[in-house]
């Protein structure tokens, strides 16, 4: 097997998957709010460089054409080909969702299918090593969840309008999803209070509140634009909630993340839920995990009364490795697929 890389282009982040026979995989994400400029993904794609070098084959997949930098997905899709192909030249191969890789020149043709679409790679890889599963890949951003039958992915949606209708797009994030956008109250001393409407703390602030370390996973600036440490995350918390950090103690302060958590946790249930209600899947059918929130899809999985099975692990990476491929699931799947397709 030659030595490929794939890249999953997003609106935020840069990941990448340098997989080389004998050795353990290199993948990383690299910090890329492409929302500021195009100059973002030149920078991020300049320090993942030493990934890309002496690479033999190159798979990309996006989701960052939908950045509001750009006008429309089709426009978005075009000037990111055009860019990733300056950068890794015209050997490089771009997912196309159900049409599998194509060119530069056939990939601005086909836009919807470019698109998006990088959640088909990661099921379709799924399908290689087991006939049926539920994938839920749990992002910074976005959750998917996407059944898997007969060793193919089965999606009822495509698109992500279609897919938000489905339950198999959850537009919620592990880290970067506005408090506001999670719930409209909060429990505080028995009572109820509402919520702040405005940008004022973020999930990867409740996270912290909890106790978890974000330090590789949070790579964007905080809603006020501060530190990151637990007591500026309380502060941050605090104000949604109207109130100051010293109008409570730590045990209301995690009692008020806890909440948060659950309530986020509950939409991905519910969508994974009206997936299952299709009947597509078995009562014994897996849960395959992925994303940054691969331990919080494992909780999911839990309340739907199924096992769960790490995306790295069953990729074939061990150790630290299968971590980093658990969390960037998209970008080792496109560098596998392309990997096969070549061999």
């Amino acid at each position: 097997m030659k030595i490929t890389v794939g890249l999953d282009v997003g609106g935020a982040h840069l990941k990448v998957a340098r997989i080389e026979p004998g050795r353990a995989w290199d993948v990383r994400q690299i910090a890329c709010p492409l929302w500021q400029g195009l100059d973002k993904l030149d920078a991020a794609l300049a320090e993942a460089r030493p990934l890309l070098d002496r690479a033999e084959g190159a798979a990309v997949t996006m989701t960052g054409e939908l950045s509001d930098l750009f006008p429309d997905r089709k426009t978005g899709v075009e000037a990111l080909v055009a860019r990733l192909s300056r950068a890794l030249g015209g050997g490089a191969r771009f997912w196309m969702g159900k049409r599998g890789f194509g060119s530069a020149e056939e990939a601005v043709q086909h836009p919807g299918d470019v698109g998006s679409t990088n959640f088909l790679a990661t099921a379709a890889l799924i399908g290689q090593h087991v006939d049926e599963a539920l994938l839920i890949d749990f992002g910074s951003t976005t959750a998917d969840i996407i059944p898997i039958t007969g060793g193919k992915p089965a999606p009822f949606g495509f698109t992500d309008a279609e897919r938000q209708t489905t339950g198999e797009l959850v537009y919620t994030g592990f880290t970067r999803t506005a408090v506001m956008g999670v719930a409209s109250r909060a429990p505080w001393r028995g009572t109820w209070v509402g919520l702040a409407r405005e940008h004022l703390a973020t999930m990867a602030d409740v996270r912290r509140v909890l106790g978890e370390d974000l330090t590789d996973l949070d790579q964007h600036a905080t809603a006020d634009g501060k530190g990151k440490s637990v007591a500026e995350s309380v502060t941050r918390l605090a104000r949604m909630l109207g109130r100051d950090a010293a109008d409570g103690q730590e045990s209301d302060w995690t009692l008020v993340a806890k909440w948060l958590r659950e309530a986020q946790l509950q939409s991905l249930v519910d969508g994974a839920f009206q997936v299952l209600s299709a009947g597509s899947l078995s009562r014994d059918a897996p849960v395959v995990v992925a994303g940054i929130g691969a331990a919080d899809a494992a909780a999911v999985a839990v309340r739907l009364g199924r096992h769960t099975i790490a995306f790295g692990e069953l990729a074939g990476a061990r150790g630290e490795p299968a971590r980093a491929a658990t969390h960037a699931a998209p970008a080792v799947a496109v560098a596998l697929l392309i990997a096969a397709r070549q061999s």
